[in-house]
């Protein structure tokens, strides 16, 4: 029988390196026309927001940020090397990298013995790498998932690019903060689209949306949407029974940051939901990680929690489990609250 570890992590910024890289899309809102003029004065924000922002524009604020996380995955990196998996699953979004208009599946799993190319993501690290994966493993799983009656996209080999997306590449630049403990282990990308209609795919009225900080409005054609939360729950919980009759050591890593502020509209990209990412914490200290199952597809779009999916996804796999460790960071002023979780295997 497989034994399971999981990880919940991130692979967005501000964890590492410069202090104000997490707060990019703010100090940007705070110079663009669209952003309302009262926002652009930081004593009409949050009081939380302010107080973060203090009198060095938040670099205090993201120094206790990055103390918080970077103990959090060299926790999580240990409890990996001392599992020693066979292959490392990874659920990512693809950010239209590798994944582009002849491909918007709800949900597909690399199936690839290794790729080498650029790393993609600002934090992965930069330059080429060789990225180890598992097609036996992977094909394993595919076809489980759809004799399972869960119709999931394959691919054997990238259809853009030579490298996987920088939802997988920055999280294992995460997994070796120190540059000390290379990666080694086989992964399994298992690609979800999280964006749904909120990807970035350029169009007439936005040929270049790469630099733009905010939902992407009034689009003619927009793409389909990403799963439902309740479908991302149960294809994790699948995903746990197949590994879990597999003769492999697997873990299952789960990575985004959660509520982006550059996708809450409602805070005109300002700052991220903060209040409903406190109530995603509170599910996941209590063990009741289930409760994520209900949410809606318009709850996630309303809160810019987009991402958190591949949390659901991790969430289902963990079913019935609690996580044993959980570090959270939250933040109005470095566009998202991130957290990071281990699931001992049982």
């Amino acid at each position: 029988m497989g034994e399971i570890l999981g990880i919940g992590c991130s692979h967005g910024p501000g964890v590492v390196g410069d202090l104000r890289r997490g707060s990019h899309y703010l100090r940007q809102h705070m110079e663009e026309d669209e952003t309302p003029e009262e926002l652009k004065d930081p004593r009409n924000w949050p009081q939380r927001m302010q107080e973060e922002w203090g009198d060095d524009e938040g670099l205090t604020h993201a120094q206790k940020y990055q103390d918080i996380l970077q103990p959090a995955y060299r926790k999580a990196r240990a409890a990996i090397d001392e599992f020693a998996p066979d292959f490392v699953l990874i659920y990512g979004d693809d950010q239209y990298e590798c994944l582009r208009e002849d491909l918007l599946v709800p949900f597909n799993v690399f199936a690839i013995d290794a790729v080498e190319g650029k790393l993609r993501g600002t934090d992965a690290g930069g330059g080429n790498a060789r990225i180890l994966g598992h097609k036996e493993a992977a094909n394993y799983l595919v076809r489980e998932l759809v004799n399972g009656g869960f119709d999931v996209g394959s691919s054997w080999g990238l259809p853009h690019g030579d490298m996987y997306g920088h939802a997988f590449t920055v999280t294992l630049r995460y997994m070796d903060l120190d540059g000390d403990n290379p990666w080694t282990y086989p992964i399994i990308p298992f690609a979800v689209n999280c964006n749904g209609n909120d990807l970035r795919v350029p169009s007439p009225e936005y040929p270049n949306p790469a630099g733009i900080g905010r939902r992407l409005e009034n689009v003619k054609v927009p793409p389909p949407p990403g799963p439902v939360p309740s479908r991302c729950y149960d294809i994790g919980v699948k995903v746990g029974e197949i590994l879990s009759a597999s003769p492999y050591r697997s873990v299952v890593i789960g990575s985004s940051s959660w509520s982006h502020a550059s996708l809450t509209t409602k805070n005109h990209y300002m700052w991220p939901d903060v209040p409903a990412d406190r109530e995603r914490l509170v599910e996941l200290e209590s063990g009741e990680t289930w409760k994520w199952r209900d949410l809606t597809a318009d709850q996630l779009q309303d809160s810019g929690q987009h991402e958190f999916r591949n949390w659901i996804c991790l969430a289902g796999t963990m079913h019935g489990r609690r996580a044993g460790y959980v570090a959270f960071a939250e933040a109005y002023t470095n566009n998202s609250c991130k957290a990071v979780a281990i699931w001992e295997p049982d």
